[in-house]
């Protein structure tokens, strides 16, 4: 089939080299030719998608990325797979969506099924994506929900074996999405409606936006009362049922856990309901950089005018070079603002923020442990004694404290 793919960044080039490697025909489009250009010479920013896949799956004509809006003409299947973030006021931001949808209602020129996998609220199907296309286009489409359940840097749960949610507005869609998402998925799961997919995705990472802003607060109490947040957690950890660990850090990021749980506050504040679970986890990941900057004055005497402190990994997550809301952004803010000479390391992010580093620094005053990937080598701080917090839920030993 010939499959085109709006969007070629973490979901869009997954789902494109899944769907090129079940033989499909896909056309990988996206806005941003410098991306495009990388992606033909093979170049990949996606944990799990190797130059070898890009470059062999384009030799056999699987995969094709471009910029060329005609290439998406005569596409049996569209899936819209942009980015969905929050706007300043921390509000839904459908721009993305809106211009793929007016230029694929503008430029298939065929009957094609409709597939969304961007992460929006209940409704964003029916009332918003199909109204481009019935207003734009004369053609027939059917539509699809099918929300992403990408984990960047996963490899024991990937494209292939996490399971797919799928709601069609008609059984008709339903059927062929499952049809195509059974070429290179091994778990599918066909939904009533559309909304009832697209509230499985807000709601899955609302949960975890809850339970991160409990072990949040949490820690505060432990850290209050004297006894140890990971210990305590690893204790509750050896009842078998009814508990789930989740571990502390300076808050969330990345495209879904900050920014799903207000998707789904939105669209419940449009119908009269108020969302006090929500908003207050919201509030507490949030509030947590100012509260661990508040504990490193404490710790380092109560001023951090002039204190030389480098930050380690600044990507939201592990062995990830995103750093779409990551919480390492607003810590080094915070730090700046109390007066503070701020530098940062991370060998995955080629970004200009002020304070880039090459490597970790010896003579400072305090070293950040956030993000700790596997390429970053401590030796530096360890050989030189360097004073380190260590902010992070996952990393080696060294000897350093936990600090929340």
């Amino acid at each position: 089939m010939k499959i085109s793919i709006i969007g070629q960044g973490y979901v869009g080039l997954t789902v494109a080299i899944g769907a090129a490697q079940a033989g499909h025909e896909v056309i990988g489009f996206d806005i941003n030719e410098m991306l495009i250009n990388e992606l033909t010479l093979g170049k990949t920013h996606v944990p799990g998608v190797s130059t070898d896949d890009l470059l062999s799956l384009q030799s056999r004509k699987n995969y094709s990325p471009t910029i060329d809006v005609e290439k998406l003409g005569m596409s049996q299947i569209v899936i819209l797979a942009v980015p969905t973030p929050l706007n300043d006021n921390r509000e839904p931001d459908l721009s993305y969506l809106e211009s793929a949808c007016l230029l694929a209602a503008k430029n298939v020129h065929c009957n094609a099924l409709v597939i969304n996998e961007s992460t929006s609220f209940p409704g964003t199907l029916r009332n918003f994506i199909k109204p481009f296309f019935d207003s734009e286009s004369s053609f027939n489409f059917e539509f699809a929900a099918a929300p992403e359940r990408v984990d960047p840097g996963n490899f024991e749960w990937s494209l292939s074996n996490t399971p797919r949610i799928i709601g069609g507005l008609t059984s008709d869609a339903s059927i062929s999405a499952k049809k195509f998402y059974e070429t290179f998925c091994k778990n599918i799961r066909i939904v009533s409606s559309p909304e009832v997919a697209e509230a499985a995705k807000l709601f899955e990472n609302t949960f975890r936006q809850v339970n991160i802003a409990l072990v949040n607060e949490f820690s505060k109490i432990a850290h209050r009362l004297g006894f140890s947040t990971f210990e305590t957690i690893s204790a509750a950890s050896t009842k078998p049922f009814g508990f789930m660990p989740f571990y502390p850090g300076i808050g969330v990021g990345g495209h879904c856990i900050p920014v799903d749980p207000s998707y789904l506050s939105f669209a419940a504040n449009k119908v009269g309901i108020d969302t006090h679970f929500i908003d207050l986890a919201n509030l507490t990941n949030l509030d947590m950089v100012k509260y661990v900057v508040s504990r490193i004055q404490a710790e380092l005497g109560g001023n951090l005018s002039g204190k030389s402190i480098q930050v380690a990994g600044i990507a939201y997550k592990i062995d990830v070079s995103d750093i779409r809301e990551a919480p390492a952004i607003l810590l080094i803010d915070e730090l700046v603002k109390n007066g503070a000479n701020v530098t940062w390391f991370d060998p995955l992010v080629n970004v200009d923020l002020p304070g880039k580093q090459i490597g970790l620094l010896p003579t400072i005053d305090l070293g950040l442990v956030v993000t700790p990937h596997k390429s970053i080598d401590f030796s530096t701080w360890i050989e030189s004694k360097t004073k380190v917090f260590d902010l992070s839920s996952n990393s080696k030993n060294y000897g350093w404290p936990k600090f929340l």
